[in-house]
């Protein structure tokens, strides 16, 4: 069942990067396949990658035994992180992710960035998306005690928003960052440049779907979105 709209006129747009913003999502599926790899673990890609955007301990209960030795999942985290890091000069935003940030800053949005990635990690990320001038605050997984599908990273960035959760919309790419809205009460548009189907995205809650970042940009006036000086 689709998420309501927000409750008045728009003042926040909270985006999710990872997927979002920024090509990321299947280089996280690939370095957590080998780090798994690497502990012993055989993990089909296709699993890992429905489990991204969760937080990590999430998903290391989600895809590996829960007999495991848990003491070993620490060494699974860092392999993944230092695997990760490899690719972040490479890193590149999703076509029209950096556009759609000025655009809603322009209408007068606050633009908030709210990623559960950890800080060394989500520097990166803004460096790769390089639109300082377009967000206004941001939040990542250091600022939050429980990681996506629980609500409080959205919250979090609603605070630092100033906004109420009638009057912001956040948007993701992932089943995880739906139901986390739905938890927090603030209506999502889905994005399908995660690889997450659109069926799956409306069924977890959201209230649109555009295929990429560049998509909502050209419909904007069309979208939750919409402010009332467009």
């Amino acid at each position: 069942m689709a998420m309501k709209k927000a409750d008045g006129p728009v003042t926040a747009a909270l985006f999710d990067v990872d997927g979002t913003l920024a090509d990321t999502n299947y280089l996280h599926a690939v370095t957590w396949w080998e780090a798994f790899a690497q502990a012993g673990h055989e993990v089909p890609m296709a699993d890992i990658h429905r489990a991204i955007g969760m937080g990590s301990g999430l998903m290391l209960d989600r895809l590996l035994p829960a007999d495991r030795d848990k003491d070993a999942d620490a060494d699974i985290r860092t392999a993944h992180s230092a695997l990760y890091s490899t690719y972040w000069s490479r890193v590149r935003p999703l076509p029209g992710a950096v556009d759609l940030l000025r655009a809603c800053k322009r209408r007068g949005l606050t633009v908030v960035l709210a990623s559960s990635a950890d800080e060394p990690e989500f520097k990166a990320l803004r460096a790769a998306l390089d639109a300082e001038d377009a967000i206004d605050e941001a939040t990542f997984s250091g600022d939050v005690e429980a990681s996506k599908p629980a609500p409080d990273l959205v919250e979090v960035a609603l605070d630092k928003a100033g906004a109420p959760a009638g009057r912001a919309v956040f948007i993701g790419d992932t089943v995880w960052d739906v139901q986390a809205c739905r938890k927090a009460r603030v209506a999502c548009i889905g994005l399908l440049s995660g690889g997450i189907g659109r069926d799956e995205l409306i069924e977890a809650g959201a209230a649109q779907v555009y295929p990429g970042p560049g998509d909502l940009l050209a419909a904007l006036d069309d979208s939750l979105l919409v402010t009332p000086e467009a």
